[in-house]
């Protein structure tokens, strides 16, 4: 006999089946078939059973059966917690480029007003201009810095938003290298699941594809970092063994994206045995 999505063929006829297109998509996900003896399906076999009036007819209840079955999917997908991580971690990269954006723009309207303003900023913060700027009287341009202000707070919140979440979705990757650094990687892989299939080497890179591709067109020196550099471990090792410590810390949190994907429970035992290996490490043994 042969399962199909709309019925069954065997020696004795076609069988039917009757139902919407969630019991069609559930009797799809059901059907085992043996590739080995497996017949492909043709239009002509829906309408001999029953199933279908007509070529048109077949068509559009496979359009509708696929439609479900898309929209479906994407709601499971969007529903997903690592998800709503990896939407926060491109919201925080959007303020920060809005931002920088307008504080670059202030100043080149602060400098109008104050000239000699051109030689100090550039030493400064990016919070620190904007206090300087604020003793600006003009009412437009204080109004443009008060708005910056308040974007600068609700990247504080969301940052501090992400790090919570990050230690709740991706506890492993969390403890390893940060939550926000964790989160971070998630975005930029695209979810946890395809974090969780990339190997060390990838992730170590992870970020850093242009300098990868100018590796691969140029020949110039082959990246040994990407996002995992801005993690403490990595940045404040020695130069001579900061590709090593970048090295090991991506092989662990490959294992760790496993850990937090398939398990999603926090692994002391792991995470103190890869500590103990990124110590090793920067201590270049």
């Amino acid at each position: 006999m042969q399962s199909y999505w709309f019925g069954d063929i065997d020696g004795e006829g076609c069988h039917p089946f009757v139902g919407s297109p969630a019991d069609q998509a559930a009797r799809l996900e059901s059907i085992d078939t043996d590739m080995a003896a497996y017949i492909p399906v043709a239009w002509e076999d829906a309408v001999r059973c029953g199933f279908a009036k007509d070529r048109g007819d077949y068509l559009q209840k496979l359009r509708n059966l696929c439609f479900f079955i898309a929209e479906a999917k994407i709601a499971e997908h969007f529903t997903s917690r690592d998800i709503e991580l990896v939407q926060m971690v491109r919201m925080l990269d959007e303020l920060d480029d809005v931002i920088n954006l307008l504080t670059e723009r202030a100043v080149e309207w602060y400098r109008t007003k104050n000239p000699s303003f051109s030689r100090k900023y550039r030493s400064l913060s990016g919070r620190r201009v904007i206090q300087v700027m604020k003793k600006e009287r003009d009412r437009a341009f204080a109004e443009i810095i008060a708005d910056i202000e308040k974007l600068q707070e609700s990247r504080t919140r969301l940052m501090r938003d992400v790090t919570a979440l990050a230690d709740t979705v991706i506890p492993n990757c969390s403890a390893l290298i940060g939550g926000l650094v964790a989160a971070r990687l998630v975005s930029r892989a695209g979810s946890l699941e395809e974090l969780s299939r990339l190997p060390g080497s990838s992730i170590q890179v992870l970020g850093a594809q242009s300098a990868l591709f100018s590796h691969m067109r140029t020949g110039s020196p082959s990246p040994k970092h990407g996002i995992i550099f801005q993690h403490r471990r990595v940045h404040n090792a020695d130069r001579d063994v900061r590709g090593r410590v970048a090295r090991v810390l991506a092989a662990k949190l490959g294992i760790a994206a496993r850990i937090d994907y398939f398990r999603q429970e926090i692994d002391q035992d792991f995470l103190n045995a890869s500590q103990e290996a990124v110590d090793r490490a920067g201590e270049g043994t």
